[in-house]
């Protein structure tokens, strides 16, 4: 009996950050620094914007992306 491996979901980041010190662990702030933010997405002002128009990204071009 084989035993299976369970895949590790990504985590999706927020859309805006909530500005608490401890940041916590789906932060933009903190994802972006550790380069865990998912490809063509930045962060400019506390909120998440795509790289390709620069336009606020959604939860569910954020879930798309993750």
């Amino acid at each position: 009996m084989g035993k299976s491996k369970k895949s590790k979901a990504c985590k999706v980041p927020k859309t805006e950050c909530c500005i608490s010190k401890s940041k916590c662990g789906r932060c933009p702030l903190r994802m972006l620094k550790e380069g865990t933010m998912p490809d063509g997405f930045t962060v400019k002002k506390r909120v998440v914007v795509s790289t390709k128009n620069g336009k606020k990204a959604s939860k569910k071009d954020l879930q798309k992306a993750a």
